[in-house]
């Protein structure tokens, strides 16, 4: 077992968590340690939507799409014949990969909230829903800004999302099992309900520590992973040097990013503090550099 995940082994001993699994690079490839048997697969809520803006970056690497694009002009064939608020025509690619697009924290909420709730139709939910403020003014985290960006890249590769990422990602990354839920109507709920393995989480986090470069294949533009990061855009800075860098899901799942030690870290858990596996990150960096 590498080092680092000797020292999480000892930390959990210590003060035990409900920890499933942790992966993190190891030399050329990646180890796990895991704290209790469970299926292979285990869903990363949020974490989910670093992937659904990674297919975004795909097709801006590509010139399919541009940050300032329209959502309306996408979705056009779409839209509701009535009832959509005219402000919907301001939000952009941008203000959906910044939860700016008008709608209220937590809207389609789809962890914590009966499928019901929301209709057969999302997106018809979505774009006749009232808009709390005008978008691109205000930052409201919600899953509904995610679940539009899964079908505009549906919309733009005339696949779902989950296809065209095994097409242009999965496969020659090598993963081995992912499965991502789907809303009613079977298009892929983006923000949410990803099942994969947290050694495919580290693949995913190189790109973004190693400019867009996976064993020696460029699958994402240097400009992007750049981009994603300054933005924000499904990634978070957590100290003000930008050293690290982060995606957290519900119940404590994490895909963490270490540019000075150049570690990726994914944790899957039921519950487990975010805040302390991050603490250890520090910790045994701060250990090898002294």
């Amino acid at each position: 077992m590498h080092g680092f995940l000797t020292y999480c082994k000892t930390k959990q001993d210590q003060s035990p968590m409900p920890l499933v699994r942790i992966s993190e690079t190891c030399g050329d490839g990646i180890d796990t340690i895991e704290f209790q048997p469970t299926c292979f697969c285990q869903n990363v809520y949020s974490v989910a939507k670093t992937y659904t803006m990674t297919a975004i970056g795909l097709l801006y690497d590509k010139g399919l799409l541009r940050l300032d694009e329209p959502v309306c002009e996408i979705l056009k064939e779409e839209l509701p014949e009535t009832g959509m608020d005219e402000r919907w025509h301001l939000t952009t690619v941008e203000t959906a990969l910044t939860h700016k697009i008008g709608l209220p924290g937590g809207f389609l909420d789809i962890d914590c909230n009966p499928s019901s709730l929301f209709g057969e139709d999302y997106l018809n939910y979505m774009f006749t829903y009232p808009l709390e403020y005008t978008p691109g003014t205000d930052h409201k985290y919600t899953d509904g800004a995610y679940y539009l960006l899964a079908r505009i890249a549906e919309k733009k590769t005339g696949m779902g999302l989950d296809n065209s990422l095994w097409r242009e990602l999965f496969s020659g990354m090598d993963y081995q099992e992912m499965a991502w839920s789907h809303c009613p109507m079977g298009h892929c709920r983006g923000a949410t309900g990803l099942y994969v393995h947290t050694s495919d989480m580290v693949k995913l986090g190189l790109l973004y520590l190693d400019g867009g470069r996976y064993e020696g294949r460029q699958y994402l533009s240097t400009e992007w992973t750049e981009i994603a990061r300054e933005k924000n855009f499904a990634l978070d800075w957590l100290d003000k040097e930008h050293t690290m860098f982060a995606k957290g899901g519900m119940y404590g799942q994490t895909l963490c990013m270490d540019r000075i030690g150049h570690r990726v870290v994914a944790v899957q858990s039921f519950g487990g503090d975010m805040g302390k596996v991050f603490e250890w990150m520090r910790e045994y960096k701060e250990q090898d550099l002294t």
